[in-house]
């Protein structure tokens, strides 16, 4: 998967987490899956910044793996 292709998949789910948010009163169901983009999202950007450090600093930008919910959601900044 390329930067361009993550970008895309990037725009397709902050598309669809604003459509999940757009429903206030929504299902137990809506706001899991919501809770799965978010997270899903979370995991694309860390690939991207992965990606981009790697190039920066002269290393293949395709080594760079998506982490898991755990790892990536456990940052703090």
């Amino acid at each position: 998967m390329n930067d361009t292709n993550i970008l895309e998949h990037i725009t397709r789910l902050v598309d669809e987490e604003q459509k999940l948010r757009a429903n206030p009163g929504a299902s137990e169901e809506s706001r899991h899956t919501l809770r799965q983009v978010e997270e899903q999202l979370d995991q694309c950007w860390d690939l991207l910044r992965q990606r981009r450090a790697r190039r920066e600093f002269g290393q293949d930008p395709d080594s760079a793996a998506v982490r898991d919910v755990r790892t990536v959601e456990g940052y703090e900044g």
